[in-house]
C-alpha cells in the first residue's frame, strides 16, 4: 500500500509537468493499462471469456464512459488550480457515491452526515480562497469536483460490472472504452496523440507506470487482504503525498488559507469512508 500511495501521489505533480495535451495523457495511460492486463486475461482467464455474453459487458462500457469523463474534467484542472486543491477535491468521490445511496433510499449514519458537512465546508473554503486568486483557479476547482462526480459513476458502474466479471476482464473493457472515447474527443478538438518531445513521452510512461499500474493495480491486489475501508482510507494519503511532491518537484505550495480546507476535505471523506459498508469502496481515480 505504501508503494501504491507513492504511485498515485506522483500522478498529479508529474501531470502538471507535462506539455502534451491532457487528452493524450488520458488516452495513453488507459491504453497502456489495457495492454498490460490483456495478456493476463487471454492466458489465465480464457474460460471466463468463453462464457461472456454481450450484456455482461454493459456495465464495464458505462464505467469506461464515466472514466473518460473523469479524466477529461480532472486532468485540465491541474493546470488551473494548485495540485493540493485539485487532488483534495477529486478525492471526494465517496461523498458523491454516499449521496447516490441516500437518493436510492439508503439511510446514512450520523458519521456520514458529519463527513459530508466537513467535506463541503472544506471545498467551500478552498473555492473561497481561489476566488481571491483568480477565476481560472476557481474553474479548476469546479473541474476537479466534476471529475470526482464522474469518478463516482465509474465506481458504481464498476461495482456492478465486477459482479459478473473478473477484475482483469472488467479493467480491459473499461480502459479500452475510455481510451477509445478519449481518442474520439481528441480528434474532435484536434488535439494530437503523437509527435511529442522525448520528455513528454517519458512523463506519460512514468504516469502510466506510477498511477495506472503501480497505484491502481497494487490497491486492487491488497483489497482482499486488508479490506475496502482500509484501502479507501489509505488512498486519502494521496492528498498530502501529492502536496509534498508538488512542493519538491514544482516548488508549488497552495495558499496557506486553503490548507485548512484541504484538511477538512480529507477528514470529511475519511469519516464517510469509515461509515460506509465494505462494498462501497471508492477506487482511486487519479
Amino acid at each position: 500500500m505504501a508503494v501504491a500511495v507513492v504511485g498515485v501521489s506522483l500522478s498529479a505533480p508529474l501531470t502538471t509537468m507535462l506539455a502534451a495535451p491532457m487528452l493524450a495523457l488520458a488516452f495513453w495511460r488507459n491504453l497502456g493499462g489495457a495492454a498490460v492486463l490483456l495478456p493476463v486475461l487471454l492466458l489465465r482467464e480464457r474460460r471466463t471469456l468463453a462464457g461472456l455474453r454481450p450484456r455482461d459487458l454493459t456495465s464495464s462500457v458505462v464505467a469506461g464512459l464515466f472514466l473518460a469523463a473523469h479524466f477529461a474534467a480532472w486532468l485540465p484542472s491541474l493546470s488551473m488550480t494548485t495540485v493540493a486543491a485539485s487532488t483534495a477535491l477529486v478525492t471526494t468521490t465517496p461523498i458523491w457515491t454516499a449521496l447516490v445511496a441516500r437518493a436510492g433510499g439508503v439511510r446514512l449514519s450520523a458519521s456520514t452526515w458529519w463527513g459530508l458537512v466537513l467535506a463541503v465546508a472544506g471545498a467551500a473554503l478552498i473555492a473561497g480562497v481561489d476566488v481571491t486568486v483568480s477565476l481560472r483557479a476557481l474553474a479548476g476547482d469546479g473541474l476537479a469536483l466534476l471529475g470526482a462526480i464522474c469518478a463516482g459513476g465509474y465506481v458504481l458502474a464498476g461495482a456492478r460490472a465486477r459482479q459478473r466479471l473478473s477484475t482483469a476482464a472488467y479493467a480491459v473493457v473499461c480502459y479500452s472504452v475510455c481510451a477509445a472515447v478519449i481518442a474520439a474527443a481528441a480528434a474532435l478538438v484536434d488535439d494530437p496523440l503523437t509527435g511529442f518531445a522525448a520528455r513528454d513521452w517519458l512523463l506519460i510512461a512514468a504516469i502510466t507506470g506510477c498511477a495506472q499500474l503501480l497505484g491502481h493495480t497494487l490497491f486492487n491486489l491488497v483489497l482482499s487482504s486488508v479490506g475496502p475501508t482500509m484501502v479507501s482510507l489509505v488512498i486519502l494519503l494521496e492528498v498530502p503525498g501529492a502536496l509534498l511532491f508538488a512542493l519538491v518537484l514544482l516548488r508549488q505550495l497552495p495558499p496557506l488559507l486553503a490548507l485548512p480546507g484541504v484538511v477538512l476535505v480529507v477528514v470529511g471523506v475519511g469519516l464517510v469512508v469509515r461509515a460506509s459498508r465494505p462494498g462501497g469502496l471508492a477506487e482511486p481515480g487519479t
